[in-house]
């Protein structure tokens, strides 16, 4: 039996890694990062059925696979994955995108990022594979161990799935290190939202609110992100800015030089922008989600929906009645890590092992 200290061959997906951005994207790149550099006697694969970048400044022990035989990939979470597995002699296998293997044979820990596909269909009109595959492999009980970014999360998936909670673990996420605060004064003041444009994200309600605030205060409001392809466009107007995906390197200056980053989404599994904002010391304002909540721990504005617009006006009206929220947002933020993030899921690695 393989111990927490026994040097592994651990294989995680990469499918993630194929679209540019987004929440499980860098959850993807920056775990795996994160394991090799801690864990340097272990050997930590990336796998996809197609090719995809590997992410940036990755370790010698970090390597990427990706079968060329169109059969294999075609089948490729039936037979695919197993067979890759047993080419590279990996321990493990580690879903970071609500998927493992079909047949369990050998241990694997799945990442249940929040319900969403479950909870509205108009969130992710796209992922009925997801709300068939994911539930049937939970009842099924094919995971060894299953990881999600907050306890709120955990305690969903133990409520919906009726999994084992000593089966599963809340281990959170973390922001990279180069969101730091940027000093870099901008033209004109600007509110910023940060994520993929996307149904859940309550992106109209943002622009209406700032649209009340802007016949009082000459501020803008800048939206940056990826537009997932079930988001409407929109339409551009003076004072509102339409980034589209912006470089990591660009988001510590965005997140640090605004009023505030607001954040008015339904419904969220971490909130990983929200983080960001915080460790770059950015006022914060946010809904009341629950994981939200809990990432923020209090160093955000957190406000109904109704008190949007009323709250931007505030800011922009008074700017230095918030600043407080900026050491608080810094305290906040150095709750977590990356080196932590990657410490725990190899914890739950080798339980899962020592599970199965």
């Amino acid at each position: 039996m393989l111990s927490y200290n026994s040097a592994v061959i651990i294989a995680l997906d990469a499918s993630p890694l194929t679209v540019s951005t987004g929440g499980v994207a860098r959850y993807t790149a920056e775990l795996s990062l994160a394991l090799a550099r801690r864990f340097s006697e272990n050997t930590y694969w990336l796998l996809a059925d197609r090719a995809f970048p590997m992410p940036h400044g990755a370790p010698s022990n970090l390597r990427a696979a990706s079968p060329a035989d169109s059969i294999v990939n075609r089948r490729w979470w039936s037979i695919g994955v197993a067979r890759e597995m047993t080419r590279l002699g990996a321990d493990l296998f580690h879903g970071t995108d609500f998927s493992v293997p079909y047949v369990p044979l050998r241990p694997s820990v799945m990442t249940v990022h929040d319900l969403s596909p479950w909870l509205d269909r108009s969130w992710q009109p796209n992922s009925s594979r997801v709300r068939r595959r994911t539930a049937a492999l939970l009842r099924a009980r094919v995971p060894s161990m299953i990881v999600t970014p907050t306890e709120t999360i955990r305690r969903a998936v133990i409520h919906r799935f009726h999994w084992p909670a000593d089966r599963i673990a809340a281990i959170p996420l973390a922001a990279s290190e180069h969101f730091r605060p940027v000093a870099c004064p901008p033209a004109r003041p600007y509110f910023a939202f940060v994520g993929t444009l996307e149904p859940r994200k309550n992106i109209p309600h943002l622009i209406e609110a700032w649209r009340e605030v802007r016949q009082r205060h000459a501020v803008d409001l800048v939206i940056a992100g990826r537009r997932r392809d079930d988001f409407p466009p929109i339409a551009p107007e003076p004072g509102l800015q339409l980034l589209g995906a912006v470089p990591d390197a660009d988001l510590p200056a965005l997140y640090s030089n605004a009023l505030a980053v607001v954040y008015p989404s339904l419904y969220e599994g971490f909130g990983l922008p929200v983080l960001e904002a915080l460790q770059c010391g950015a006022v914060v304002v946010a809904g009341k989600d629950p994981a939200i909540s809990e990432v923020a721990g209090g160093a955000a504005v957190q406000i109904e929906q109704a008190e949007l617009a009323e709250t931007l006006s505030a800011i922009a009206q008074n700017p230095q009645n918030f600043t407080e929220f900026s050491g608080r947002a810094l305290e906040r933020s150095r709750e977590f890590s990356w080196e932590r993030t990657g410490e725990k899921t190899q914890e739950i690695y080798a339980e899962a092992i020592r599970r199965f």
